[in-house]
């Protein structure tokens, strides 16, 4: 006959099932984009604060992770409190970061040694519970690793924004791979937007939606991020007229 468990297991037991209940039923904060076509795919209208967030280039940006460095420096441009951003190579450009609205004197930089220091400080840095948000510039990301990370912003309430970057194309196969993230983001760079004199005209990015937990996937083509961190939706796109069939159903509405 099977022995039963004793009282204390059972006790310990239904306290832990409570605390994750208790986490998972809580309502969490959001950091609205701004821009209703894309909060309004977002489950609390915006990104969830005290999750874990991940953002990589597309095609040759998986490399070089531009448009997505600048995408996640709008983001966090538009928190509260100092951002602490974790790299292994030391190429961040802060003038660009800077346009996007992340103004230099809010940022304090790491530079780990490899990429298990980098999580590291990552971790230390979500569990230390003053930081607006805290970024980290990571290639593999595992299951294990990114739960950690998801349960450290929980418990603090912090932003945590993972930029994905390769040091080959082939390498960005890892992005397929399942993590603990609440969203992830794809962000390709598109042609800017044509001005009426030689120039050049506001960036465009074509931003996907690849992952949003308790929500569905979408693509946006957006002008990026402007001197506070927000983006926009080109003119062309925001003023467009109606599908056919949305016309047709409003017509006989």
């Amino acid at each position: 006959m099977p022995r039963m468990p004793n009282n204390s297991v059972l006790a310990d037991l239904r306290e832990r099932v409570q605390r994750l209940e208790g986490r998972d039923a809580r309502v969490r904060e959001a950091l609205p984009f701004g821009v209703p076509e894309i909060d309004g795919r977002l489950p609390g209208g915006g990104l969830a604060l005290g999750a874990l967030h991940e953002v990589a280039g597309g095609g040759n940006g998986a490399v070089d992770g531009a448009a997505a460095a600048l995408f996640t420096a709008g983001v966090a441009a538009r928190t509260k409190g100092k951002i602490l951003w974790c790299m292994t190579r030391p190429d961040l450009f802060a003038p660009a970061i800077a346009q996007a609205g992340l103004a230099p004197g809010r940022v304090i930089y790491v530079e780990a040694g490899d990429e298990k220091t980098l999580l590291a400080c990552f971790e230390d840095g979500l569990r230390h519970g003053g930081l607006g948000a805290v970024v980290a510039e990571v290639a593999k990301l595992s299951m294990t690793a990114s739960r950690r990370l998801q349960l450290a912003a929980e418990g603090s309430g912090t932003l945590a924004l993972a930029v994905r970057r390769w040091r080959r194309q082939a390498e960005a196969a890892d992005f397929g791979q399942p993590t603990a993230s609440v969203t992830r983001w794809r962000v390709s760079v598109l042609p800017s937007r044509p001005l009426p004199v030689p120039g050049v005209g506001r960036s465009r990015w074509l931003l996907e939606l690849l992952r949003s937990r308790a929500g569905e996937c979408a693509d946006f083509e957006v002008e990026a991020c402007d001197a506070q961190g927000r983006l926009a939706l080109p003119s062309t796109v925001a003023d467009r007229s109606a599908p056919p069939q949305v016309a047709r159903k409003r017509a006989t509405g």
